[in-house]
């Protein structure tokens, strides 16, 4: 199949689904596109089982293979999602809460990276430096669930900053680990070149310091342009090459490329409104974004349902996912709660911080993309039968339950921080 016949066949399916899940589940949108995408993939697991000759599942195997998941989200639909979650954070808002965020994307994606790696290499045997590769995986939460979640939740607005800020960090930051730890792991997967700690550092610098460079700057130089132009549709064009080009551009200088799209879009949604968009131009350019994230969002939670057809699952790998959903939650937990501790002493947090965000931190299609996009080697299998559970556990299980929780723990006369 073409490019534009898969395209057409993904939105036709997302919107399908979609209607579905309206008529009759009423989950979350995205939600529910997923779970009628897993249930539409495992009937048809099911029929080649009992169905003699029933060849439709090979049909969609090599369809899948096709797309290329890792590749359509990492270098394509990635950048567009992270521009548009971080084009309504308000800048003046996470500036509030820039310490905890910073923390939480820094030595919580540490803590977590090193709590499921030790565990799951205990659990499974798998070389140590491997199973901390499958930790930075599952470890990120993903800015395109979380943000998708938020709009449900109706959280104080103290803590859903804490969650959006640092889900759009921690996914740049987890990314960039990462690259580092595959290097390390993988000599001959990953361009690292010299796999010594010096040379691992000095990749985290470049990666993670050259994104946000790049993002600011593209950034600035499209609020300059737009200012100096008033023409609603143009500078909706002009925000969409900032995206698109400025994500191409950070992978060919090998700097952290969805790290520039957060800082551009942090950027562009702060000193747009105050100077290089008029009010009629900042309202086309929210709905623009608005519906690029709701029909991506649709389209990547789609690919996670029928992403299944690329998970080779027996008993091992089902009771391993089990593991790793529990050593995930427990790495969150962490990851959430010690930066919170650090700052208890200087600084107040909302009732319901730890828990909501524990629970909150919901993981997504970028550590499938991950998964799938290691070198091939023994564990693979493995590493992407347990991340896709834990993902999937993730999405339906925590994304469903989250607003009763954040309403049950976080409702208090005071919750401002």
């Amino acid at each position: 199949m073409t490019m534009l016949q898969v395209t057409s066949l993904l939105i036709v399916l997302a919107g399908a689904f979609g209607a579905i899940n309206y008529l009759f589940l009423r989950l979350p949108a995205a939600i529910g596109i997923l779970v009628v995408a897993l249930a539409a993939s495992l009937v048809i697991l099911g029929l080649d089982l009992v169905v003699p000759g029933f060849v439709f599942d090979d049909e969609l195997r090599a369809l899948i293979a096709d797309i290329d998941f890792s590749e359509a989200l990492l270098d394509g639909m990635l950048g567009l999602l992270l521009f548009a979650g971080a084009l309504h954070v308000k800048l003046e808002d996470l500036r509030a809460e820039w310490v905890t965020v910073a923390l939480m994307a820094t030595i919580g994606v540490g803590l977590s990276t090193v709590i499921i790696g030790v565990g799951f290499s205990w659990v499974t045997g798998m070389p140590l430096l491997i199973a901390l590769v499958f930790g930075v995986i599952v470890t990120p939460t993903d800015p395109v669930a979380v943000l998708g979640v938020l709009r449900e939740a109706d959280l104080p607005k103290a803590l859903e900053t804490k969650i959006a800020g640092e889900s759009l960090f921690n996914d740049g930051v987890g990314y960039v680990v990462f690259l580092v730890l595959v290097g390390i792991a993988f000599p001959a997967g990953e361009a690292l070149g010299d796999s010594s700690l010096q040379s691992a550092g000095l990749l985290f610098v470049q990666e993670a310091f050259g994104g946000a460079l790049l993002g600011g700057a593209l950034g600035w130089l499209t609020f300059r342009v737009m200012r100096r132009i008033d023409d609603p549709s143009l500078e909706v064009l002009l925000t969409l090459g900032l995206a698109f080009g400025g994500y191409e551009l950070a992978i060919w200088l090998h700097v952290s490329a969805p790290i520039m799209a957060v800082v551009a879009g942090l950027l562009i949604g702060e000193v747009g409104p105050k100077g290089g968009m008029s009010e009629e131009t900042r309202r086309h350019v929210d709905a623009f974004w608005f519906m690029i994230d709701e029909i991506l969002n649709a389209v990547l939670f789609l690919l996670i349902g029928i992403e299944v057809f690329a998970v080779a699952f027996s008993g091992d790998v089902l009771l391993t996912g089990i593991a790793a959903i529990a050593l995930a939650l427990v790495a969150r937990l962490a990851a959430v709660s010690i930066p919170i501790l650090i700052l208890r002493p200087f600084r107040e947090f909302a009732n319901g911080t730890i828990p909501v965000m524990t629970w909150g931190g919901l993981k997504g299609g970028i550590s499938v993309a991950l998964a799938l996009s290691l070198p091939d080697n023994d564990w693979k299998p493995l590493i992407l039968g347990a991340t896709y559970l834990v993902v999937v556990f993730s999405i339906i299980v925590q994304g469903l339950t989250v607003a009763r929780l954040a309403a049950r723990v976080s409702r208090e006369p005071e919750l401002d921080v």
